[in-house]
């Protein structure tokens, strides 16, 4: 069992079971949402996620056709998001979790599009696009 919530606490979440290996995505509009070169994400399946407090706190945005990226609207965390392709499947963002992980970075995607001053050093398998097929614990 993980624990998780948003910067003021206002959104806590649980996920049952064992995680997947963590994905890294250097793809622009995870960069513009994070504020950083990169995203970090736990594929969890939507029935392994259970929403403690702060349903009302929840508001999404669609940042391209068919993908909604979910935050806290009191302190603005990123949660996780969501893909129409991937029906029951939720993408976590990893620095949300209390627990230490077990789960290691798995994948590299979207490298092509990459910050240009950033350099991938993790010795992870890197992807210049997505890829159609994720593990999902």
């Amino acid at each position: 069992m993980y624990t998780g919530h948003c910067q003021c606490g206002g959104v806590r979440f649980q996920i049952a079971g064992e995680l997947a290996p963590v994905q890294i995505c250097h793809c622009s509009q995870c960069r513009r949402a994070q504020g950083t070169p990169f995203a970090t994400n736990i594929p969890v399946q939507e029935s392994a996620f259970t929403l403690l407090s702060g349903a009302e706190l929840l508001k999404s945005f669609e940042s391209s056709p068919g993908k909604r990226r979910v935050f806290c609207s009191h302190c603005g965390s990123p949660l996780y998001s969501t893909k129409e392709g991937l029906p029951g499947a939720l993408r976590i963002r990893a620095g949300l979790l209390n627990e230490p992980l077990a789960s290691r970075p798995g994948v590299n995607f979207y490298t092509g599009s990459k910050a240009n001053w950033w350099t991938i050093h993790d010795g992870v398998p890197q992807f210049e696009a997505g890829i159609t097929s994720v593990p999902v614990k």
